[in-house]
């Protein structure tokens, strides 16, 4: 007889799961003291900030900034490369995993969401949610106030015009911008 799925396998699966499952609110929680310390620490504690950092994400390479605020739901499903630059205000909802390349450049107010809802009010009731991940190529400049869609790939070398809204893949060296984002020319 298999052994059952644990909420988090359903979840990081793209499995419909209950988030209110102790596990992820133990996980949810460790994310919400790290974020904490990361926010509130004083801007020339950049170290303090970047071990904070470190014992949050699932990986990130040894040379990075991110500017406070930062959010995330459980951060341990980052996986972020080298060079990674993020600004200010920044929302990762990492309910599955988020890949981010090297030398990837995220402007301000950018939203990563992995994490959905059914649209059968049905089985929406049951609170029951959905991930699906997300993958941001190397070389990527995700413009101010973009918002990237569950399951979402964008390819190496592109720019995301602020604004975009992302809901479908974007293949590599591109720019593309709108609502819904679109390709407008190749580099």
């Amino acid at each position: 007889m298999a052994k059952e799925k644990t909420e988090r396998e359903k979840m990081l699966a793209g499995e419909l799961y209950l988030a209110a499952d102790p596990e992820l609110k133990a996980l949810h929680m460790k994310a919400l003291d790290l974020l904490y310390d990361f926010n509130t620490a004083r801007p020339s504690e950049i170290e303090q900030r970047q071990q904070t950092i470190r014992n949050l994400f699932g990986k990130i390479g040894k040379t990075f900034t991110i500017e406070p605020p930062f959010y995330c739901d459980y951060g341990c499903h980052i996986f972020a490369g080298e060079n990674m630059y993020i600004n200010a205000d920044c929302t990762i909802l990492d309910c599955n995993e988020v890949h981010i390349g090297n030398n990837v450049l995220i402007a301000t107010k950018v939203q990563i969401y992995t994490a959905y809802h059914p649209t059968d009010p049905a089985i929406r009731l049951t609170v029951k949610e959905l991930a699906a991940p997300i993958r941001i190529g190397d070389n990527a400049w995700i413009g101010g106030g973009v918002i990237i869609c569950p399951g979402v790939s964008i390819g190496a070398n592109v720019t995301i015009g602020a604004g975009s809204i992302v809901t479908k893949n974007i293949p590599e060296n591109v720019v593309a911008v709108g609502n819904p984002c679109r390709v407008i020319r190749h580099v």
